[in-house]
């Protein structure tokens, strides 16, 4: 992870991203889970976004 400094601070930026639709359960754990892996992982390379954990 990359940190930024400037004369009197250092700091390095993680966020926390919750992806829950409402009927998470039935829709999710069922055929989708592996596609919306596949589009937030590939969103992130885009990006240049390290994912750290993803479960």
């Amino acid at each position: 992870m990359d940190k930024n400094t400037l004369s009197h601070t250092t700091w390095e930026c993680k966020y926390h991203i919750v992806f829950a639709p409402k009927y998470r359960r039935q829709v999710i754990y069922g055929n989708i889970k592996a596609d919306v892996a596949n589009i937030l992982s590939t969103l992130c390379k885009r990006k240049g976004v390290e994912i750290i954990e993803a479960e």
